[in-house]
């Protein structure tokens, strides 16, 4: 078995061939995808390559993984068929297609790729036919028949009509004066053409899919004896104009150019670089409100926040867009871009009504309506994207709502609409008073806060921050969903109302009915010192019925001593706070008597020792109170967990570490081991 085992690696690399043994240069997106094309389309034969083809289009994929599972193009479905990869031919009689097209000049190549009428054009000129069949190292990106016949009658009769300058011009820009593989086609790289030397913008994008001034490369790597041919889907023209000029010409882009004035982005959009604009149209601009329109043209930072969130870093066409994808903008947002057939999406919404529009350092798209990130937005207009309307009607009744749509830094907390179950709650003083506690003094983020922090509120109360292993907590209630950040305040998402503290511990069991024989005991055991001092503690407190369902021999028993009593009433009292929104489905936490309390969650119901709680989260300034129905007795010294002598051995380890360190630090030679190992024997017994 292990000579097997060793000598499989060789069998395979053998089986494999050269490939498997050698590494190669890496390959590009698209060759890795035409590579998956020719694995999916081998079973029908040598150099048969699998196509994905829009159903009802004449548009066709090279496949990958994804697209082969799927079986859909833009949402739009697709059926497979299978054809000679770029470079093959069939023979009769054969499987497959074995041969390798015959190698000619670059003129006859075009017929045999699909480019009839990039022939006949290149006929009609008296300059180019016999460049394309000469001496010479050339590369065209031929447009496909296809192509154009799509385009306009008045674009094609300008050309025709002024074949040795106009179509001669046209064709030259489709040309480089050299040999260019899709190996060497990089993503934002630009070819020289031989038209003016004007640039010919090139991307190649992660999904395999290359472009050529927005073109797509249908079948790339032709090889002809004086050069190669790519087929493209769109006859290209040449770009003169940077970003900003095309904004400064456009008259549908009136209010962009000057919110771009405004905010100083046009140096940016006149330099280099590759960008796409998500460009929005005077229409778009008319869509919002005019009060958040004005407020945010008013405000420098609001502004080049909304204009970043609609520039892209890199250039994105069109034709690269088969499935959703998440890009990032300038702002730091990101954009779903997505399609649905022939149209782009935003975020789920066909909101592009003009696309591809090239610039020499990037591509603009129109859009119809404007994408207004969080950081530009009021608390309010955040609010009315989230759950919690309720709520925000709630806060507009109170009075409160300039606090929500002004300047003011501030951090709301807003319970969802899920909470308000019973309806919404009238709101009065009291209810006034608490909503102004769902105000924080200050824009917070969520990742900032930490354990043990405290908030101070418009209403005058101090709030604690609780941090638990999957949840971030203030006071009873739990943040639900991310924070959103807008331009001066940040929503926050409650999963419950909060309820500010109103006392301590012992202030909260007086001021409550329920538990009139638990304070009585808890001032019998001398306990009203500890719960009414600082502290962090989390109270299980038996409610007066509680205590008479205990058999009264025994609960008389257990009032007549005071030690015992002590003992008990520790056990319900954990060392730290712990609200019902941090219990998962087990959390173990420690008693002042020593012994640890299981807390658990489930169906969003809180047990304890496996009881049921009658109420949770009663807060107070040193603790939480939970309101329980029966007395928890603590295990039996018989019954308790190993872990109480695991902790004494820990503290003796702890010891010895220190003894240890004093005898190495006063250089004497004292033999601790045996007194540590004697010391741990003892323990166990």
């Amino acid at each position: 078995m292990a000579l097997l085992v060793r000598l499989l690696p060789l069998a395979l690399a053998l089986a494999l061939g050269p490939a498997a043994t050698q590494a190669g240069p890496a390959k590009s997106p698209y060759q890795l995808v035409l590579q998956h094309s020719r694995l999916r389309g081998r079973q029908h034969g040598p150099n048969v390559c699998a196509v994905q083809k829009l159903i009802g289009t004449n548009k066709k994929y090279f496949t990958n993984c994804k697209q082969w599972y799927q079986r859909k193009i833009c949402g739009k479905s697709t059926v497979i068929s299978y054809e000679c990869c770029p470079g093959y031919e069939k023979v009769p009689g054969e499987k497959g297609c074995p041969a390798a097209l015959p190698l000619s000049n670059l003129y006859e190549t075009l017929g045999v790729v699909g480019s009839t009428t990039t022939q006949l054009y290149t006929d009609r000129t008296e300059k180019l036919r016999p460049e394309m069949e000469g001496p010479g190292s050339f590369t065209i990106f031929a447009p496909s028949n296809e192509a154009w016949a799509s385009l306009s009658a008045e674009v094609l009769d300008s050309l025709v009509s002024n074949v040795n300058i106009e179509l001669l011009n046209a064709l030259r820009y489709h040309m480089v004066n050299r040999r260019v593989l899709t190996d060497e086609l990089k993503h934002g790289m630009a070819l020289t053409s031989m038209y003016q030397n004007s640039d010919i913008k090139i991307h190649h994008y992660p999904n395999g899919i290359v472009t050529v001034n927005c073109a797509r490369l249908l079948k790339a790597d032709h090889h002809a004896t004086n050069g190669v041919v790519h087929l493209i889907d769109r006859v290209i023209s040449t770009i003169s104009n940077n970003i900003q000029q095309i904004i400064e010409i456009e008259d549908t882009f009136e209010t962009l150019r000057a919110a771009v004035a405004a905010s100083g982005l046009n140096t940016l959009l006149e330099g280099d670089g590759q960008f796409t604009l998500l460009a929005p149209t005077n229409e778009a601009f008319e869509k919002i409100p005019a009060a958040t329109l004005n407020r945010i043209l008013g405000d420098p930072e609001a502004l080049r926040d909304l204009l970043n969130n609609h520039i892209m870093k890199s250039a994105m066409c069109a034709e690269a867009i088969v499935a959703g994808l998440s890009v990032e903008t300038l702002q730091g947002t990101t954009l779903d871009v997505g399609c649905s057939g022939d149209m782009l999406t935003i975020n789920g919404k066909a909101i592009i009504s003009n696309k591809d529009i090239l610039a020499t350092n990037g591509v603009i798209h129109y859009i119809d309506e404007l994408l207004i990130p969080d950081s530009a937005k009021t608390l309010l207009e955040l609010a009315a994207e989230s759950d919690v309307s309720i709520a925000i009607d709630l806060f507009k009744q109170a009075g409160l709502s300039t606090h929500l749509s002004g300047n003011e830094q501030l951090t709301l907390l807003a319970p969802l609409n899920s909470v308000f179950k019973d309806g919404s709650p009238r709101v009065d003083a009291r209810m006034k008073s608490l909503l102004r506690n769902h105000m924080v003094k200050d824009q917070l983020a969520s990742k900032y806060l930490y354990h043990g922090q405290t908030l101070d509120t418009l209403g005058g109360k101090k709030l604690r921050v609780f941090v638990y292993r999957n949840s971030l907590c203030i006071e009873n209630s739990c943040i639900a969903a991310h924070d959103k950040r807008g331009r001066y305040g940040t929503l926050f998402t409650m999963d419950r109302v909060l309820t500010p503290p109103m006392g301590t511990v012992m202030d909260v069991l007086k001021g409550d009915n329920r538990f009139r024989m638990l304070v009585a005991a808890i001032q019998s055991a001398g306990l009203t010192e500890t719960l009414n001092r600082e502290g962090v503690y989390t109270v299980f407190a038996p409610t007066d019925e509680a205590f008479q369902a205990m058999p009264p021999g025994e609960l008389n028993k257990l009032l007549g001593n005071a030690k015992e009593l002590a003992s008990i009433l520790k056990y319900h009292i954990g060392d730290e706070i712990l609200v019902s929104g941090g219990v998962e489905a087990l959390v173990r936490l420690k008693s002042l008597q020593g012994d640890k309390l299981e807390v658990s969650s489930k169906n969003n119901v809180v047990s304890v020792n496996k009881e049921p709680v009658a109420e949770a989260d009663i807060m107070a300034t040193n603790g939480v109170v939970y309101a329980i129905s029966s007395v928890l007795q603590p295990p039996a010294p018989a019954n308790r967990p190993q872990e109480r002598g695991d902790e004494l051995a820990d503290s003796a380890l702890e010891i010895f570490k220190q003894a240890s360190a004093f005898s190495r630090a006063s250089h004497t030679s004292v033999k601790l081991a045996p007194v540590y190992q004697r010391l741990l024997e003892r323990m166990k017994h």
